[in-house]
């Protein structure tokens, strides 16, 4: 099935993906993503949001996709439980710690693996389905061959995602 997902980086862009076609949104909340500063779906904004979307039949992907220290940690199971109950459809998550407090707060809660996590084979795919993973959200420099590849050895329900616009993220 083809998805087109479209970032919202506030609620305007949210509606504009929305009323031009968006079958869901990814964006992020005030902490745990790569753009905190940036974000503008923290406290209740994110539930509305969720609910917007929802009611004009789009997703919500929320972006938890830092790699949290250990002094960082303690806050990140009430943001989840807060993400779980805003409506969000699935987590994007890059940490392999964060992926597994979110299968034990959120079990009903998709995860998708951020292109963060540099996921470039299907090894790599076939290891997060085994842990939960839902859809892999692939290496921008990945082709399209290596894509075919990649598509014809991981399990049929495991989703694959590749970014077709834009590369302005980075990772050290």
């Amino acid at each position: 099935m083809l998805e087109l997902l479209s970032p919202a980086g506030n609620f305007e862009k949210m509606r504009a993906a929305i009323r031009y076609g968006a079958d869901a949104v990814y964006l992020g909340s005030d902490c745990f993503g790569m753009r905190t500063a940036a974000a503008s779906f923290g406290g209740d904004n994110l539930k509305t949001a969720c609910d917007y979307a929802h009611s004009k039949g789009a997703k919500v992907y929320l972006t938890c996709n830092t790699v949290p220290r250990n002094n960082e940690l303690e806050a990140l199971p009430s943001f989840v439980e807060y993400a779980k109950d805003s409506g969000v459809d699935a987590f994007i998550v890059t940490d392999i710690g964060v992926l597994g407090i979110i299968k034990k707060i959120a079990p009903d809660v998709d995860i998708h693996i951020s292109t963060q996590a540099s996921t470039v084979n299907y090894e790599a795919c076939n290891f997060w389905y085994e842990m939960g993973a839902k859809r892999i959200v692939l290496g921008r420099e990945v082709s399209l061959d290596e894509i075919a590849e990649i598509r014809s050895r991981i399990p049929d329900d495991l989703e694959i995602e590749s970014f077709v616009h834009g590369a302005m993220c980075m990772a050290h």
